[in-house]
C-alpha cells in the first residue's frame, strides 16, 4: 500500500498532467488534434506508422486490455500488482509492440500512473479508447491527449467525427508490408434502430463511416502491395458475431469445445458477451475484404475465448490485472500475444499469470 506522502508525490506529478491538456481539448483546439479524411482522398504510407520487422523472425504483439485503474486502485495494491505483472509479461514475450485493448485509463490519476509506466518501458505502444477511457477525468478528449503525447505512444487522434484513435499500423519486412494493425474506436453506448424500427440501447460499435475508413484503407493498401495484405483489427467491445462464434465452437453439454474445434479454439466464457445489441455488419466487411484475420477485444473481463469463426479469428486478450472487476482466480489474467510471421500470417496465444506467481494474495487485492 502506498505511503500518504507518496500519494502527496503522485498527486503533485499528475497536477500538470491534468491542467496542460485541459487547454489543447477545449473548442477548435480540440478540433486541431483530428485530421481531416475523406474517401476520395488517396492512401499513402507516409500517413500511417510503420514498423519494421526483421525477416526470419516473429514480429511480436504483446496485447494487454482492461488494466482499468480507477482513482482509488491506482494508489493500491492493485496498481502495483498490474505494473508488475506487464513487467513479467515483457520479460516472457520480448515484443516488439504493446497494443492494449481499451479501458486502459481511468481517472487522473489512473491515468496518468499508466501512460507512465507504459511510456517508461522503451517499448512503442498502441492503445485503443473503451467505453470507460475518459471516465472521471475532464473529458475524453484529456486522455486522447494524454495518450497522443506520451513518450514511446502511437496513439492518434485519427480522422474527424469517428471518435478517439482510429490509426493504422503497417508492419514492413524488406520492401513490402506484410501485415497491418488497424486501431479503432468502439466508443461507448448508443440508441440502436433494430430491423422493425424499434429502438433499443446498449453498448456502441464501429459507426459507418469507420468502416468505410477501414474499406478505404485496406484497398489503398492493397492497391500500392498488389495484393489484399493480411490484417488483425484491434477494439475495445466485440463484435456482434462473438456470441454465435462461441456458441458454435463449445458443446455446453460436454463443457468443452466440439472435436471439429478443438484444434483451433481455446480460452472460456466466464460472462455473456457484451457486445452491441443489434450488428453493424462489420464482420460481413471483414469477410468481404478478406484482409483481417485476427479480430482482438477486451471488455469482458473473465472471458478469454479465442475461436476461429467462418475464416477470422475471434479473441479476447487477457484481462491485465485486477482493476475494476475479474476473476478472483486470477486464471483469466495476463496478456496475450500475437505473433505475426514472414508471410504476414500469425498466431495467438495466452500468457496466463496469477497474482500468486509474482508473490500476490489475490484474496488482498483491491
Amino acid at each position: 500500500m502506498f505511503s500518504f506522502s507518496k500519494k502527496i508525490i503522485v498527486f503533485i506529478m499528475c497536477l500538470v498532467q491534468m491542467i496542460l491538456p485541459f487547454f489543447y481539448t477545449l473548442g477548435s483546439n480540440a478540433d486541431a488534434n483530428f485530421s481531416e479524411w475523406s474517401k476520395e482522398d488517396k492512401y499513402v504510407l507516409e500517413n500511417t506508422t510503420v514498423l519494421e520487422k526483421t525477416a526470419g523472425e516473429d514480429f511480436v504483439v504483446l496485447n494487454l486490455t482492461d488494466i482499468q485503474l480507477g482513482e482509488g486502485e491506482a494508489l493500491t495494491t492493485n496498481s502495483d500488482f498490474a505494473f508488475d505483472l506487464i513487467d513479467e509479461l515483457i520479460k516472457r514475450t520480448n515484443p516488439d509492440l504493446i497494443a492494449v485493448a481499451g479501458d486502459n485509463l481511468l481517472g487522473f490519476v489512473g491515468s496518468y500512473s499508466t501512460i507512465e509506466k507504459l511510456s517508461s518501458l522503451g517499448i512503442p505502444y498502441a492503445i485503443v479508447m473503451g467505453n470507460h477511457d475518459g471516465q472521471d477525468t475532464i473529458t475524453e478528449d484529456w486522455a486522447a491527449y494524454l495518450a497522443a503525447n506520451a513518450e514511446n505512444s502511437l496513439f492518434e487522434f485519427g480522422p474527424k467525427d469517428m471518435g478517439y484513435g482510429n490509426y493504422i499500423i503497417n508492419i514492413k519486412q524488406g520492401d513490402e508490408i506484410v501485415h497491418t494493425l488497424y486501431m479503432m474506436d468502439t466508443h461507448d453506448h448508443a440508441v440502436h434502430t433494430k430491423e422493425d424500427g424499434s429502438t433499443v440501447e446498449g453498448y456502441d460499435h464501429l459507426w459507418n463511416n469507420q468502416q468505410e475508413w477501414y474499406r478505404w484503407a485496406v484497398e489503398g493498401l492493397a492497391a500500392i502491395e498488389g495484393r489484399t495484405v493480411q490484417s488483425t483489427a484491434i477494439f475495445h467491445i466485440p463484435v456482434y458475431e462473438y456470441t454465435e462464434a462461441y456458441n458454435t465452437a463449445f458443446d455446453a453439454q460436454a463443457n468443452a469445445y466440439k472435436p471439429e474445434y478443438a484444434d483451433v479454439c481455446f480460452g472460456v466464457r466466464g460472462e455473456d458477451v457484451c457486445s452491441a445489441p443489434v450488428n453493424n455488419g462489420f464482420f460481413a466487411l471483414v469477410k468481404e475484404l478478406g484482409s483481417t484475420k485476427d479480430i482482438i477485444v477486451g471488455h469482458d473481463h473473465i472471458n478469454s475465448f479465442s475461436v476461429l469463426f467462418e475464416g477470422v479469428r475471434l479473441s479476447y486478450c487477457l484481462k491485465t490485472g485486477f482493476g475494476s472487476y475479474a476473476d478472483e482466480t486470477g486464471n483469466t489474467n495476463g496478456g496475450s500475444v500475437l505473433r505475426i510471421h514472414d508471410d504476414g500470417t500469425t498466431t495467438f496465444e495466452h500468457i496466463y499469470i496469477t497474482p500468486e506467481e509474482l508473490g500476490y494474495n489475490a484474496d488482498r487485492l483491491s
